[in-house]
């Protein structure tokens, strides 16, 4: 079941609920520039072995209300926060993709790992989003005066394994799905803030899961984060450029099982 939690004053996130009596409980926090949406090969056969998972859309994107303000990495943490307290949800898992796995570092450094009981990170952009930022300049150019063509260069990057083109096209759509002040917003986070000084605070078990091929947050960058958070395993996956989720979907859906226990 899908509906909205106010953050703040006229900020509503979208949360989707599946399978609310599960007996553990998954967040799942996307990657930009998606939502929600982007787990659904999760979401297809997690909640059917039990589990209660939940995706949250940040602010600006999917079915989430679009403010133009609050696009840093406190603000998209506190959101978060508000979400898990409204739900009051206690003993869960966290599970970030890219930039929503540098919110999800954030939010443990920053709320003390509130409710956590164990932490993933899949392909996360940490402990920074472009290590170039010039690469960042350029996508921020293409995002403000050619969104669409944009998109498709990223729809191109993101994946090692061949995709079809309808999957190609669902992925550009929900790209889309995003405002294009906040789609720009997000690529000025990764630019210039990083989550260094998180990774140290977190304490409790992490399993990072990154593709080696990744070309949107290089590998050696999961190895640093590996290195940085003392109780984390690092989990390559050898056929995965940045959307492990889906490109070893049975192999990661399994790995996630086997470390929620």
């Amino acid at each position: 079941m899908g509906y909205y939690v106010q953050v703040e004053q006229g900020v509503n996130l979208y949360v989707e609920d599946l399978n609310p009596e599960g007996n553990k409980t998954i967040v799942f926090l996307h990657g930009w520039p998606l939502s929600h949406k982007q787990f659904e090969y999760q979401f297809d056969v997690l909640p059917a072995r039990g589990y209660r998972c939940i995706g949250i859309d940040w602010r600006g994107f999917g079915n989430s209300d679009k403010p133009f303000h609050g696009y840093t990495l406190d603000q998209l943490a506190e959101d978060i926060h508000h979400v898990i307290c409204s739900l009051q949800l206690d003993n869960f898992i966290l599970a970030g993709h890219s930039t929503g796995g540098a919110i999800a570092i954030r939010y443990m450094a920053r709320y003390n790992g509130y409710g956590v009981s164990k932490l993933v990170l899949i392909n996360a952009a940490a402990p920074v989003g472009f290590a170039n930022k010039e690469n960042a300049n350029q996508l921020l150019h293409e995002t403000l005066n050619d969104r669409p063509k944009m998109l498709q260069g990223v729809t191109d990057t993101f994946f090692f394994q061949y995709i079809t083109s309808p999957f190609s096209d669902w992925f550009f759509q929900t790209g889309l799905q995003a405002a294009g002040w906040s789609t720009a917003a997000i690529i000025v986070l990764l630019r210039d803030e990083n989550v260094y000084a998180d990774l140290s605070v977190i304490s409790v078990p992490t399993l990072i899961v990154h593709g080696i091929h990744d070309k949107v947050v290089p590998f050696t960058q999961a190895k640093e984060t590996h290195q940085k958070i003392r109780n984390s395993k690092l989990v390559p996956f050898r056929y995965s450029g940045h959307a492990t989720f889906w490109e070893e979907r049975d192999k990661f859906n399994q790995l996630l099982i086997d470390f929620i226990g």
